[in-house]
């Protein structure tokens, strides 16, 4: 059987060719520009315009040995000799249309749900077209959108079998094109074969441009993608395997990096905490700009060298500042922490979340027990407004474990021992002052610490065609360790009586902290 390439899958649409576009012309620059397979859809013509167009397409497919598929139509395909068809879950089957074409014919099948993709595993398809990812304009979808983060459950019922799958159906184009591969690979590492794209490449007057992009970003994923949950090496800045020795080696290293480079870090954060965030973020040798403003966001992105995003106070009208910011900062490969302050506190909280995470990649999500049981999903911790109720999870290690290999990035869960997660390794921390907890957000100063140090480590790494630059899972170590030992020191300093003078004595101690104390007062596990 012809072994297919199905990374850059073009999915036609004449409906859709800007001015002075002929169709075939478009189609011969889109595959010179690397589209690997093309389909022919075409819905609103009679089945004689049907097949003239698919002959006309297959003339220039194999001109450049490339195979064609004609979208539903199985007579269309066998009148101009097609390599295969998709079919959708209204039209023939797979067993009446193996009857129907010549033996080796390619058969993919759209599915929207695990369900659907059982049954096409049953059937004994090619490949699969998981969708829609992403809102479209070019069709009416007659299913759910599932969104970035509902692809991977579904590739994993692909583990074990030798068929492909596709992103299809929605809205693919360069600008998330990265953040759909990153945040689809499956909790079992299973990766998108291919993304199927329309407008981005034939409603563009330069197909060839657009495929080139659009190729290009393919291959700088697949080249920086390696079986790790997150795309890493396992390596904390390249220092080898991850012991608690190399782990701490690591943050001191971005101590001394961040007096250096004071990086901006942009935040949209609670109106509760945003002076103290910003004393914070300046006391650990970052410099913070707190701007909510949407027509701004593309520009902060650009010189910022992170994001935190922070839903304490959220309101319906600070949401569209939040997704473009995350948006731009993907865009931009900048790290993203995200902090579900009190997600399970209401409804609204808990669809925000959800609409910001199927939007933008988060780099570092972090919370306490509750919010983050919220956001996985489970009952086994409680929540009561911002704080968690209840004794925690049975095994914290393995939680955070498997939400970071769910939700694409490093997860930190907070409480009287930090757990720290890439997906691999588990990270835990048993510094901190009992103090740090009796202060107003200092979940959130935290949220600030180690936006501030993922943005000194997205500076000093280079650009390895992730969604993200430098080590997260370094910087949000660093981030917890600093805050923690500080919040030790500062409960031991002259004057400090409780809470209303433990908060300006941390911010002094965050100023003062050296490196020698964080690795003389570091304690620090892997499990």
């Amino acid at each position: 059987m012809r072994d297919i390439d199905y990374s850059l899958y073009l999915v036609t649409g004449r409906n859709l060719l800007p001015e002075n576009k002929e169709y075939l012309e478009s189609l011969e620059e889109s595959i010179k520009g690397g589209v690997t397979v093309v389909q022919v859809r075409d819905k609103e013509v009679d089945t004689q315009e049907f097949i003239d167009i698919a002959a006309l397409s297959k003339s220039i497919c194999d001109k450049y040995d490339v195979p064609l598929l004609i979208n539903d139509r199985v007579d269309v395909a066998l009148a101009v000799k097609a390599d295969g068809v998709h079919l959708g879950q209204t039209d023939m089957t797979v067993k009446q249309a193996r009857k129907l074409l010549p033996p080796g014919a390619i058969i993919g099948v759209s599915c929207n749900n695990v369900d659907q993709v059982r049954e096409a595993i049953r059937n004994g398809v090619d490949y699969i077209g998981i969708g829609a990812v992403w809102g479209t304009q070019t069709k009416k979808l007659t299913s759910p959108i599932i969104g970035v983060r509902g692809v991977g459950r579904m590739l994993e019922e692909l583990d074990g079998t030798n068929i492909k799958a596709v992103a299809i159906a929605g809205g693919i184009k360069s600008t998330n094109l990265l953040r759909t591969l990153h945040g689809s690979v499956s909790s079992t590492n299973h990766i998108l074969d291919g993304v199927a794209v329309v407008s981005d490449i034939v409603a563009s007057p330069e197909p060839q441009v657009a495929a080139e992009t659009l190729r290009t970003i393919l291959s700088q994923f697949r080249k920086s993608y390696n079986h790790h949950p997150l795309g890493f090496d396992g390596s904390l800045l390249g220092a080898g395997p991850t012991t608690a020795s190399s782990i701490v080696e690591a943050a001191l290293s971005l101590m001394k990096e961040i007096r250096k480079r004071n990086p901006l870090v942009h935040q949209i954060t609670n109106t509760v905490v945003a002076t103290q965030s910003a004393n914070v973020t300046l006391a650990v040798g970052g410099s913070p700009i707190m701007a909510t403003e949407p027509r701004e966001m593309e520009d902060l992105a650009l010189i910022s060298g992170s994001l935190l995003v922070n839903i304490g106070t959220m309101r319906a009208e600070n949401l569209e500042g939040m997704l473009i910011a995350g948006t731009f900062a993907n865009k931009f490969r900048k790290p993203v922490v995200f902090d579900p302050v009190g997600m399970g506190a209401s409804a609204f909280r808990k669809e925000s979340v959800r609409t910001l995470l199927d939007t933008w990649q988060a780099s570092v999500i972090k919370g306490n027990a509750g919010e983050l049981a919220t956001l996985a999903g489970t009952t086994e911790v409680g929540t009561k407004g911002v704080d968690s109720v209840g004794s925690g999870f049975k095994d914290p290690a393995a939680f955070v474990r498997n939400l970071a290999k769910r939700e694409r990035c490093v997860i930190v869960l907070t409480g009287p021992i930090d757990y720290i997660s890439d997906g691999v390794s588990v990270v835990t921390i048993e510094n901190g002052s009992e103090l740090l907890g009796r202060i107003t957000g200092s979940g959130c100063i935290l949220g600030s610490c180690i936006a501030s140090f993922c943005a000194t480590a997205s500076e000093v790494a280079p650009d390895n065609g992730h969604i993200f630059r430098g080590s997260v899972f370094t910087a949000a170590i660093a981030g917890v360790l600093v805050l923690t030992i500080a919040s030790e020191l500062a409960a031991k300093s002259h004057g400090v009586r409780g809470p209303g003078t433990f908060l300006p004595a941390l911010i002094d101690a965050l100023w003062d902290i050296t490196q020698d104390q964080v690795h003389e007062l570091s304690r620090v596990t892997v499990k």
